[in-house]
């Protein structure tokens, strides 16, 4: 596995959660939170990647339980289309179903409300997405 750090990203409708790697691919950490529909999306993403410096990307797939893609899954491709737009770094789609339920869940069982913890909450996907893309890095 490449040495270099690790971006994911939770895109959601509203807000996309963003979590990076140390370089060595062991610690995944929440980056920020940021709002989807912000005219300077593309510019804050940009300045992240500058501090960054990701050898790899990964945006979350939510696919349907039953594995097809749905409309969020249609959104999140069309994200990473993006952001293949302004970078070099490949951008890789990473199965997603159930994360942000998951992370949610983390967050209410540590006493978080959750409704109060959206950002948290969507932080908290990136990591899980970047953890877990990381872990099939690993194995191949």
């Amino acid at each position: 596995m490449q040495r270099g750090r690790r971006i994911a990203f939770d895109y959601g409708d509203v807000r996309i959660g963003v979590a990076a790697s140390d370089a060595d691919s062991i610690i995944c950490s929440p980056i920020t939170t940021l709002k989807a529909t912000d005219k300077t999306l593309l510019k804050s993403i940009a300045e992240i990647f500058l501090e960054i410096e990701p050898v790899q990307i990964f945006v979350g797939k939510p696919a349907l339980l039953s594995g097809e893609d749905g409309l969020a899954a249609q959104k999140a491709l069309q994200f990473a289309e993006l952001l293949r737009e302004i970078t070099d770094v490949e951008v890789l789609m990473i199965d997603e179903r159930l994360s942000t339920v998951s992370a949610a869940r983390n967050l209410r069982d540590s006493g978080k409300n959750a409704k109060e913890s959206k950002g948290s909450i969507d932080m908290a996907a990136a990591v899980g997405i970047l953890e877990f893309a990381i872990d099939l890095e690993k194995r191949k």
